[in-house]
């Protein structure tokens, strides 16, 4: 797995949460329930935008067409006055694409907590989920210590499934789980023994296993409806499709654990898309926000105190300020003319030199 620190960092995070929430329920499964609601709560907000991005887009479909159509021939004034559309009504075209971009790096991080043997275990050892997972699989410095049989799985089990074992290991009593350790600086490979229960306990593997390719499925597909015709390429369509069949086939070799955290992030991801979805905006309401944003601010209550003791501070310094040229006291004519001397004559028609142009026709 990826070793630098950071992501190290985030993955003894991740642990660490999951160790506190199992501290409150001494439950496995309904501790990795309860972190994936946390997590999911995080997300909400990108999950929202993403929705609502696509609804918006829904409603300006016609008038993209519109655009497209009339400049088909010129695609850099097509791209500008899609832009302008955008910009217009408020829609981000890329806001959709983050909480999808968000969940892989959770799932790796995901896997790699939840996913036992793997040493250094990213628990806190001074923790009950520590001791339960390292009663079961107890970290050895040689492949001599490791236990012969395999341990109950109590404190891991979860509606008849042992968290720690996969579809495929079910029914197994000694399954074994591969490890690998270093030993006098070489790399040693480990097989721990897991009690993954009887024939009859793979019903809730392989049910499980089915809940991630059936809840993956009806999401994508609720998606795919609200999403605006035409807006998915050939390459997206058929990504829609292959996503659910990938995670049914990881669903069998997936930890138990992090089958039941993939299938409550759908099973929560389902519910919130019908809610949004439900209550979609209308063009309407879409028109008016974009007739707001063109609306300028109100300002608030303290920008007027400030634009208003600028005026009066700006009123003072004109009032005070001395002009460069204009009347004195007691002269006449316009501000800038010279005062005639007594040797000037004055031009028929009279009064100052006015414009010639504005006197009255005899």
């Amino acid at each position: 797995m990826i070793a630098f620190a950071p992501w190290q960092a985030l993955l003894d995070g991740l642990g660490w949460v999951v160790a506190q929430i199992y501290e409150v329920i001494p439950n496995y499964g309904v501790t990795i329930i309860a972190l994936t609601v946390l997590i999911r709560l995080v997300l909400l907000p990108l999950g929202i935008r993403q929705i609502r991005s696509m609804q918006h887009m829904q409603i300006i479909q016609p008038q993209l067409k519109q655009i497209q159509q009339k400049y088909k021939q010129n695609r850099q004034r097509q791209q500008e006055e899609i832009m302008k559309l955008y910009k217009e009504y408020g829609v981000n075209p890329f806001s959709g694409c983050w909480p999808v971009l968000l969940q892989f790096p959770i799932l790796i991080a995901m896997y790699s907590v939840l996913r036992f043997p793997q040493h250094p275990i990213h628990l806190p050892q001074e923790t009950r989920l520590y001791e339960v997972v390292t009663r079961q699989i107890p970290p050895v410095g040689s492949p001599d210590q490791v236990p012969p049989e395999a341990s109950p799985p109590e404190g891991t089990d979860f509606l008849g499934m042992n968290l720690l074992c996969s579809a495929s290991q079910a029914g197994n009593r000694s399954a074994q789980l591969g490890d690998r350790i270093s030993v006098d600086g070489e790399a040693v490979d480990i097989q721990y023994p897991v009690d993954c229960g009887d024939d009859l306990a793979r019903a809730p593997y392989y049910l499980f296993a089915l809940l991630m390719f059936g809840t993956t499925y009806y999401q994508q597909r609720q998606m795919q409806k609200a999403s605006p015709p035409g807006a998915a390429s050939q390459q997206q369509q058929a990504l829609l499709k292959i996503m659910p069949v990938m995670f049914g086939v990881f669903g069998v070799f997936f930890p138990a654990g992090l089958v039941l955290y993939w299938t409550t992030s759908n099973a929560w991801q389902i519910g919130q898309q019908y809610f949004m979805l439900k209550n979609r905006p209308t063009a309407e309401t879409l028109a008016a926000a974009a007739n707001d944003r063109r609306k300028p601010e109100k300002k608030g209550f303290l920008s007027s105190m400030m634009e208003r003791a600028d005026r009066e501070r700006q009123h003072r310094e004109g009032t005070t300020r001395k002009p460069a040229s204009g009347r004195r006291p007691g002269s006449s004519g316009r501000p800038g003319t010279p005062k005639p001397g007594p040797g000037s004559k004055r031009k028929p028609g009279g009064g100052g030199g006015g414009d010639p142009k504005k006197r009255p026709k005899r």
